[in-house]
């Protein structure tokens, strides 16, 4: 036993000696080499007191001699019969774990070559990269020579065509960008697997392994097989690696700060790796700068070699090339140049604009070319650029992508230099998910994407004058970011009037896409944050926007800003209500209607069609029903079948009623009572005690003091819709809620204890509480601004109670784990909040608010 722990404390030193940080910094790659060949010697120790005819080989990043401190020990043994090697493989396995040494382990004997090739090329690939470590060698040999055997002629194309789908699936599941603001070291765009993708790559067309050496990663053997092949120029290679050691460096720093197996580059650890890098005050931003300068180095290589061997395995003949000018000619997909030495700026933006026209790749020494250019600001004057810049811009097709491909390679923030700060700006939060710049461009690749579509947004997008003013506004809307973050659609106004005018731009295309930019946060304000079916929300936004063009492209805008923030985050909710709002608009411009005229004229609600859904009620029911409203929200927000029910249950006369309705992946709970002073609390602690995720209310109260309110909610653990299993338990216990039978306070305390541990990992950032508060005709407006913590709505409502404010209307808008809460209220008398009381009001929220923390 005393041997036992003896031998891992002498390996946990040694992994701790070899993985200091400054060793990781200084060359982690060495680092992982140094700990890959620790662990070979000890398992060729181990095999030393074993007997058995098998072979013990490595593969993953352990074959790969890749081993990051956590990182899996993938180890595969190749043996001709399993049962024969049973009780060794027992001993050899129970060695390993007493010294620490954790084996992932596959057992595979010489059948599996040819079953694996055939029915699972997941489990063949593996095989590609094995190292002999100890054990029968002549076994081994006769394995790994029957393994390349496999390769050749349509069985190449066929693995090749297997890694490129595969390839394709993971980039989607990652965000298809370099650029994910919390990237997966290892599977994220630029990551680890897309330079080991090129590297399977290699050995497949080439019919050989990478796992050569003594003493040597399979990175650096790669390194060194590239330059000898002459795959492309030494600086690119040479470039290829340093990323990929990047990378490796901050994988490794990775599990050290975690001590752990971690590939997720979360906020925090961004921060701790920039400071072990000694990158400065908020040196985060620069250090993902170069994260994402590094990953696009290594995913732009792995698409070129992707391309490349797309044409080896399926070649088109060469007689086949197109030639584009003098300039430029293409074959298979692939742009070559003619032009020699370092080139102009009007002739690379001409090679972009064939490559969006084309939808085709840059060939390696193009690409190269290009990046030369760029280093050398190019070799002539600027002063055509703009035109040529506005044929991109004005392309039928692949417009976001070739701005894409144009600001990797460097060459956009060269056109447009206020480009250049947005590069790889990052904003902690998971509200975001790309840097600023990739944001951008996504944005313009979203909105292309409504051409073949048939929606409301599609039938905006046709209508509009030029999609050239639109892609110019997105491009602008969130420029000054980096300059001044509260002000940035002023600043960026002030910047897309001064670009567009030496671009040669007209005064109406500049106004417009100056309006865009300063306005671009508006419509989202209006229909996320306020009352769409109240007539001083429209009289205000209409008159800001005033045309239908200016309309459209707004609409467009700001769906294209939401969509590309966040793809999880653009929701049905969140379209409905921008839609809403562009309709009501849209008609209010049409017609010359004001707001009032817009709602007296929509309200087409007929007391027949209602009465018709229930046969306990007359039209007289339905009558007085919609009279006992103060306004047209109600009507505007249910169905007739709705209001039916309704009726039905307030009828009834039982003292609550909780009804259920799916609505996508939200249910919708809708609960009728008497109203009281801390009614709205009280429900969303019933439904908090119950797991469940309110996203949306609406609260509706009859002059008969009869509330009718609404949630859109979904499962806290499984972010969908509720099952009907539970409407039970919340039906219950909304019960006893209005008996008084329940003391939330303390089923919320037990709720609390019993989700700590996802609630810390979920809701981990502390972000300072700010409340705002707006007048509008009727109601004081009070918008909270939070990062999400279980109760929180409780805890705003609860506080609001005490404070004498009766809540009239909600709305709650949850973007990943950011929140804004907006309340329009009245005090005790019925009477707008008097200014004077702001200061108190907002640090009552804010304290209460801070103790969820």
């Amino acid at each position: 036993m005393n041997n036992i722990i003896a031998g891992k404390q002498k390996l946990r030193e040694q992994k701790e000696q070899i993985f200091r940080t400054e060793n990781v910094i200084n060359d982690a790659l060495e680092c992982s080499l140094r700990f890959s060949l620790l662990i070979e010697d000890y398992l060729k120790e181990i095999y030393s007191g074993v007997t058995g005819n098998f072979v013990v080989s490595s593969a993953g990043s352990f074959g790969r001699r890749e081993l990051s401190p956590f990182s899996d020990i993938d180890v595969i043994f190749i043996c001709r019969s399993e049962n024969e090697i049973k009780d060794s493989l027992n001993t050899f396995l129970t060695r390993s774990w007493d010294l620490g040494i954790e084996l992932s382990h596959t057992i595979r004997i010489f059948e599996d070559i040819d079953h694996f090739f055939e029915k699972d090329l997941h489990a063949f690939t593996p095989f590609l990269e094995t190292r002999f470590i100890c054990g029968d060698e002549a076994m081994y040999d006769e394995w790994i020579s029957l393994v390349y055997n496999k390769l050749g002629g349509d069985n190449n194309t066929v693995l090749f065509d297997e890694l490129v789908k595969d390839t394709a699936l993971r980039h989607d599941k990652q965000g298809s960008s370099t650029k994910v603001i919390e990237p997966n070291v290892k599977l994220s765009l630029g990551g680890l697997r897309d330079f080991q993708l090129t590297e399977w790559i290699f050995s497949v067309r080439r019919c050989e392994s990478l796992v050569q050496g003594e003493n040597t990663t399979q990175a650096q053997n790669f390194k060194d097989y590239m330059i000898k092949d002459g795959t492309t120029s030494l600086n690119e290679i040479e470039r290829f690696f340093s990323a990929y050691k990047f990378i490796i460096t901050v994988r490794n720093l990775l599990h050290i700060f975690n001590n752990r197996k971690t590939d997720r580059l979360e906020f925090r650890d961004q921060i701790r790796i920039a400071d072990s890098f000694g990158y400065g005050e908020d040196g985060y931003r620069l250090f993902m700068k170069h994260y994402f300068e590094a990953a696009a180095v290594i995913h732009r290589f792995a698409r070129y070699v992707i391309a490349r061997s797309q044409n080896y395995f399926h070649r088109v003949p060469d007689q086949l090339s197109i030639r584009l000018d003098d300039d430029f000619y293409l074959l298979n997909d692939i742009i070559y140049s003619n032009v020699k030495g370092i080139l102009s700026i009007g002739k690379t933006l001409k090679a972009f604009h064939y490559r969006g026209l084309y939808d085709s790749f840059f060939d390696s020494a193009l690409r190269n070319q290009i990046i030369e250019s760029v280093d050398a600001d190019f070799n002539d004057e600027y002063s055509n650029m703009g035109v040529v810049f506005r044929q991109i811009l004005n392309l039928n097709r692949y417009v976001g992508k070739t701005l894409s491909i144009m600001n990797e390679l460097g060459v956009l923030q060269k056109v447009l230099p206020e480009f250049a700060e947005l590069n790889g700006y990052i904003q902690h939060g998971v509200y975001h998910f790309y840097s600023a710049d990739e944001h951008t461009l996504k944005a313009i690749q979203n909105i292309e994407e409504l051409s073949t579509q048939n929606t409301p947004l599609a039938k905006a997008f046709h209508h509009i004058p030029s999609a050239e003013v639109l892609y110019l506004a997105i491009l602008f809307h969130d420029i000054a970011k980096p300059i001044d973050l509260q002000g940035h659609e002023i600043l960026g106004a002030e910047i897309a009037d001064a670009v567009m005018q030496s671009w040669g731009y007209t005064d109406h295309e500049i106004e417009t896409v100056s309006f865009l930019v300063k306005s671009h946060l508006l419509m989202s304000q209006v229909a996320f944050h306020r009352d769409l079916n109240s007539a001083e929300t429209l009289n205000t936004f209409v008159p800001k926007v005033a045309t239908h063009e200016r309309l459209n492209y707004l609409y467009l805008l700001t769906y294209a800003d939401l969509s590309a923030v966040n793809p999880a985050l653009w929701t049905t909710w969140k379209s409905e209500l921008l839609n809403e709002l562009y309709r009501k608009a849209y008609e209010m411009i049409s017609d010359g209607l004001s707001g009032e005229q817009l709602l007296f004229n929509s309200v087409s609600l007929s007391p027949g069609d209602v009465a018709k859904h229930a046969s306990g009620i007359s039209e007289d029911h339905v009558i007085q029903h919609i009279q006992s409203f103060n306004d047209y929200s109600y009507i505007s927000f249910f169905t007739d079948e709705d209001i039916a029910r309704h009726i039905e249950e307030i009828n009834s006369v039982e003292p609550i009623s909780v009804i259920f309705k799916e609505a996508g992946n939200y249910t919708n709970i809708t609960i009728i009572t008497h109203d009281s002073e801390s009614l709205l609390a009280h429900l969303c602690g019933v439904l908090l005690i119950n797991d469940v995720n309110i996203h949306d209310a609406k609260i509706f109260t009859r002059k008969d003091g009869i509330a009718i309110d609404s949630f859109n909610v979904t499962d806290f653990k499984t972010g969908f819709h509720l099952e009907e299993s539970k409407f039970q338990k919340i039906r219950d216990d909304f019960y006893l809620m209005n008996q008084g039978l329940i003391e939330l306070p303390n089923e919320i305390k037990k709720l609390k204890t019993r989700w700590w541990r996802i609630e810390n990992k979920l809701f981990r950032r502390r972000e300072k509480v700010r409340v705002k508060f707006e007048e509008s005709e009727k109601f004081t407006i009070i918008d909270v601004y939070s990062h999400d913590r279980l109760g929180l709505l409780y805890t705003i409502t609860h506080k609001l109670t005490e404070l004498g404010l009766s809540v009239y209307f909600a709305k709650i808008l949850t973007n990943g784990n950011e929140i804004v809460d907006s309340f329009y209220v009245l005090d005790t008398e019925k009477n707008k909040i008097i200014p004077d009381y702001y200061d108190i009001i907002s640090s009552e929220l804010i304290e209460s608010i801070e103790q969820l923390f």
